[in-house]
């Protein structure tokens, strides 16, 4: 016995390849990819969406692991967070496992995946600021077996979305070698939905700092001058440390960028920010702080 509406039959598709995969999709317009579903689902059982009908993504193994590729690493996009959380995984990408390892409790880190994360676009999406530090870049599978390669913040905005018939296939990130921290704060002790994080990656090839902060906003945010001003400070050819003030100064510059005063109003009046927003900034402030100090550590 069920309380519930008797529902239209779902037409379930379950390809072997990628290309099947983008193939069931154009044959369905309204189809909709699935893999581990912890997204999908949860928009179902809300009633937010009513899909016709299922493209399952998960016999496809081409997409469930990762190769090397010219000084890159080609990522899967059905690699799930547990995969990504282990230590073989962590020596290659250690910011991208730590935010693996904090995507939440043990079954959605069985069942999410980096495709998904990225797909979904939730702002609370733990591994979004690490590829926008990373400046990752998407591999999106069409129909007829074509591939083209986008950047990952640009699916993100909105400036380039995906075609009818297209799918994630894999994500393609540098490997810098190099030290980098993903952090973040949650509303509550323990695996939770973050109130902002902070990704933070140094490359020492461009002598740069790459910094995203997360939740804050729709998207991750690059604060560019706060990265170049620090890269600056940074002695790349010695033990490269700074001083705690350049750690605070920075930490403060990186929040300020992210979350602005308020504009001046015509009479010249300056609006205070509300306390729940000045706390966020002083947690931003904090987490990147912490995050450049342990990557320079």
């Amino acid at each position: 016995m069920t309380t519930h509406a008797p529902q239209a039959a779902q037409a379930v598709t379950l390809p072997a390849s990628l290309d099947e995969a983008v193939a069931a999709l154009a044959a369905m317009p309204a189809a909709v990819p699935v893999a581990g579903g912890t997204d999908l689902m949860a928009a179902v059982n809300s009633g937010q969406l009513r899909p016709a009908a299922l493209v399952g993504l998960g016999r496809i193994s081409e997409i469930r692991g990762w190769q090397y590729q010219d000084g890159h690493a080609l990522l899967g996009a059905s690699l799930t967070h547990a995969r990504m959380g282990r230590p073989d995984f962590a020596a290659l990408i250690p910011a991208l496992a730590a935010a693996a390892r904090a995507a939440g409790p043990p079954q959605i880190r069985n069942a999410g995946t980096l495709g998904g994360n990225i797909a979904s676009a939730a702002p609370t999406g733990d591994a979004l600021p690490v590829l926008a530090a990373l400046e990752a870049a998407l591999i999106i599978a069409g129909p007829g077996g074509a591939r083209r390669e986008i950047p990952v913040s640009h699916l993100l905005a909105g400036v380039e979305m995906l075609r009818g018939g297209e799918l994630i296939g894999y994500v393609r990130v540098p490997l810098l070698h190099a030290p980098q921290v993903f952090l973040k704060a949650t509303g509550r002790t323990g695996p939770g939905r973050a109130v902002a994080s902070v990704a933070l990656v140094l490359d020492p090839a461009r002598r740069g700092v790459r910094c995203a902060v997360g939740a804050i906003a729709p998207m991750p945010l690059r604060p560019l001058d706060a990265e170049a001003w620090v890269a600056q400070l940074i002695d790349w050819d010695g033990e490269r440390t700074l001083v705690p003030e350049a750690l605070h100064a920075f930490g403060e510059y990186v929040a300020a960028a992210c979350i602005p005063d308020p504009v001046p109003a015509e009479d010249g009046s300056v609006q205070q920010l509300p306390p729940a927003v000045l706390h966020l900034r002083r947690t931003v402030a904090a987490l990147a702080r912490r995050a450049l100090g342990r990557a320079l550590s």
